[in-house]
């Protein structure tokens, strides 16, 4: 058939502005798309809530691409594996409870599972703001990551939501913005305790544990947990994270169900 370069733009654009028009209002806003924030999307979308991830970078994965160092290898432990293995990522048994998986493939497979959940995932934009009204939060300020790396003056969008998960690692960007607005997060202290040293066991148990809602509708996953909550990092092993992910996925499932 012919190829007409002007329809091509125009189905590009009639798609876009369909999809991304239908994701102005939704049940849970998720920013950043590490293995966390992918692992939630999953059994949120599953669950049947409507879900948009928000990815500054152009490829969603966060972390996990790069196993260790750019060893393209990472570790998961045998209390989280199935989390791997369910979604079809092919894992190594090392001994002692230690497993092994592609970096690639595993990343790969959690940005499709996700999407498989009908769960709308844009790259190249991030969350700059929120939206708080009468001590909720109630959504996102958004932006081309393109605009914001060019220091660009350029207004925002907003997007509404029951729920937002901060995912986005270790610089727990949406939670340091709700403790600037808001002046006060569910810490022990009030504000951003800050990640503390590398310490893979205690870490991934942290990671788990920590995952909560820091104020009212804003919840935390993965790194972002233990960024909050002032925990250790754990490396190349990603157990904890898919965990996590699992974890606050069922807090909002819960809180859905419960009808609040």
């Amino acid at each position: 058939m012919p190829i007409d370069e002007v329809i091509v733009s125009r189905k590009i654009l009639e798609r876009f502005a369909r999809e991304f028009g239908d994701s102005l209002d939704v049940d849970v806003v998720i920013a950043g798309a590490g293995p966390a924030s992918l692992t939630a999307a999953r059994y949120l979308g599953k669950g049947g809530l409507r879900v948009v991830i928000f990815e500054r970078k152009l490829t969603p994965g966060g972390g996990m691409w790069g196993g260790g160092m750019t060893f393209p290898v990472i570790v998961v432990q045998e209390e989280s594996k199935h989390l791997l293995e369910e979604i079809g990522v092919r894992l190594t048994d090392e001994g002692g409870g230690y497993y092994t998986a592609d970096s690639v493939e595993a990343s790969a497979k959690l940005i499709a599972a996700a999407i498989d959940a009908n769960v709308r995932l844009f790259n190249t934009i991030s969350v700059e703001d929120v939206m708080i009204r009468k001590d909720l939060v109630v959504g996102v300020v958004i932006n081309s990551s393109a605009v914001e790396m060019a220091k660009l003056h350029v207004d925002p969008l907003a997007v509404r939501a029951k729920f937002v998960i901060d995912g986005t690692g270790h610089p727990a960007e949406v939670a340091n913005i709700v403790e600037k607005k808001a002046g006060r997060l569910n810490t022990p202290t009030g504000r951003i305790e800050g990640e503390k040293s590398m310490w893979a066991e205690i870490g991934e148990q942290m990671t788990v544990q920590n995952t909560c809602e820091v104020y009212p509708n804003l919840y935390v996953t993965g790194m972002a947990c233990n960024a909050v909550m002032g925990a250790p990092r754990m490396g190349p092993i990603f157990g904890g994270m898919l965990l996590s992910g699992r974890k606050v996925a069922q807090l909002i499932l819960d809180r859905v169900k419960a009808g609040s």
